[in-house]
């Protein structure tokens, strides 16, 4: 048994308590253990994709437990994608903390940085529904500290909002789990596609409840409506660091969607077949429209992402809610793309925010390197809007041409073009506040107070980003272009995860090996 697979969750975890109680007081050796465990963690990703591309199904059983009495961890192509992007997109976010200092700010960064890494490949992972409720609950914890780090009303009002939300989603996973086990007697996601469909369709009510259930659950992480409530003031309070990793959070509830819902639930099993898309196609639907307007109406920076995260969040649903292979190649494309494009926006804001009086969308005195600035927010917006020639428009278009079908055109088209344009609308007013018209806003003159006699000077000059505050955005940038530069190899990829995520068979076979089972 290779013990590689297991790598992504355990080397965090052991490095989490290291920096927690041992670094906490060093923070050059906190930053050095972080970034060094975290680029570990990006070479493993890259291995263990480089390992899955063949298409084969790899299982680690811990304790050398068989299926479905063991704990196992499940690799194959759509598991080790989710883990490198993971990894990817935290090694951009932690060099960005590092140079611009946000991670000082606090004793626990790194620790909780880790903690949540350790969350997110193992929820990746796991070939067992109760397991990715416990890495859920691993999640929780960890984004909550990250959350209120370095303090503030507003964002200890705001975590607070998003622990009570999601521990009623909690509540509810364990509901559904106890549902689900009550009526099949096995939570190993393999397994369960078994039992499930031995199971008549007019015998199967407990299992449909437990369906909709872990769908509210799932719906939750997904930020999708009615649940999406919680995202914009999160996202819109967190530090800009926390909330460009926060862009992988969301997409945790939609790859649970994906792998619970396709591979115990899906296609060609009776009594549930059907059932997720008839709920979650009409949300995504209403999704796309409260981001949409949300980035309209924002009157501030960071709550325009947020909402902009809302929409998006939306497109990438409406093709799941498909629940074929082809629309899920798109949904995956537009899945990675997205992921990059939230970071680098969020990266930007901070960037920015960082030399304004606030993240207000009214002129002000232009910054020191407004025309740096104002080029990258115009490329990250244009990504995140859908406009050529970045990935975002091929993403659109991967999932609207996967959209095709009768029942789903209409509306599905309507909602992601009228969203689209919502957002360009937005963005463009944002980006003309904060860009264009600061060029005309003259910057305050000293002043003289004749009952003190003295001069009130003006601001001091403001400090330049250094080339390695910019860096880590220009690499999110960088790979919204190579996603749009590759497109052909990396949709093909990608088709080829979705055919083995539809392959269920082929997942039951290697999970729940047939000379075991005796």
């Amino acid at each position: 048994m290779m013990h590689w697979i297991i790598l992504p969750v355990f080397l965090p975890a052991i490095l989490a308590p290291l920096i927690g109680f041992v670094m906490r007081y060093d923070m050059p050796l906190a930053r050095t253990a972080s970034l060094a465990g975290t680029l570990a963690l990006f070479a493993i990703a890259v291995g263990l994709t480089t390992l899955a591309a063949d298409g084969t199904t790899h299982v680690y059983r811990l304790g050398d437990w068989p299926a479905p009495f063991g704990i196992v961890l499940v690799l194959d192509r759509l598991s080790a994608l989710m883990v490198l992007l993971t990894a990817t997109l935290a090694l951009i976010v932690l060099i960005h903390a590092i140079a611009t200092g946000w991670d000082a700010r606090g004793r626990h960064f790194h620790a909780l940085f880790q903690f949540q890494l350790m969350g997110i490949c193992g929820a990746f992972l796991t070939g067992d529904v109760f397991n990715l409720f416990v890495f859920f609950e691993v999640l929780l914890i960890a984004s909550y500290g990250l959350m209120i780090h370095s303090g503030g009303r507003d964002r200890m009002r705001a975590g607070l909002q998003y622990v009570v939300m999601n521990l009623a989603g909690s509540t509810l996973f364990l509901f559904a789990l106890g549902t689900l086990y009550a009526s099949t007697g096995t939570l190993n996601i393999a397994d369960l596609a078994v039992r499930v469909a031995e199971i008549p369709a007019e015998e199967a009510a407990l299992v449909r409840v437990a369906v909709i259930l872990l769908m509210i659950v799932f719906a939750v992480k997904a930020a999708l409506f009615p649940v999406q409530f919680w995202l914009p003031a999160t996202y819109a309070n967190a530090p800009a660091p926390v909330a460009a990793l926060f862009a992988i959070m969301t997409k945790v509830g939609a790859y649970a969607i994906l792998r619970v819902h396709t591979t115990a639930f899906g296609p060609g099993i009776p009594g549930t077949e059907g059932l997720a898309a008839t709920w979650l196609f009409p949300a995504a639907i209403v999704t796309i429209a409260i981001g949409a307007f949300g980035v309209l109406g924002a009157r501030r920076l960071m709550p325009l992402i947020a909402f902009s995260v809302v929409g998006s969040m939306g497109t990438l649903l409406v093709a799941v809610a498909a629940f074929s292979p082809t629309a899920t190649s798109a949904a995956l494309y537009y899945l990675v793309h997205s992921t990059f494009a939230t970071a680098c926006l969020f990266l930007i804001a901070d960037l920015v925010v960082t030399q304004r009086a606030a993240d207000t969308l009214t002129p002000t005195p232009a910054t020191v390197q407004n025309g740096l600035f104002a080029a990258l927010f115009f490329a990250a917006a244009i990504g995140m809007a859908g406009m050529p020639p970045l990935s975002g428009f091929l993403g659109k278009l991967l999932v609207l041409d996967a959209l095709r079908e009768p029942g789903l055109m209409v509306w599905a088209w309507s909602a992601i073009l009228a969203g689209s344009l919502l957002t360009i609308v937005g963005f463009a007013r944002a980006g003309s506040a904060l860009f264009w018209k600061s060029t005309a806003t003259p910057a305050p003159e000293p002043t003289l107070n004749p009952d003190e006699i003295t001069v009130q000077a003006a601001p001091p000059p403001q400090p330049k980003a250094t080339a390695l505050q910019i860096a880590p955005t220009m690499a999110a940038l960088a790979v919204l272009a190579g996603l749009a530069a590759f497109a052909g190899p990396v949709s093909a990829y990608l088709g080829d995860t979705s055919e083995q995520l539809f392959d269920r068979d082929g997942y039951v076979t290697a999970v729940i090996d047939p000379r075991e089972e005796g």
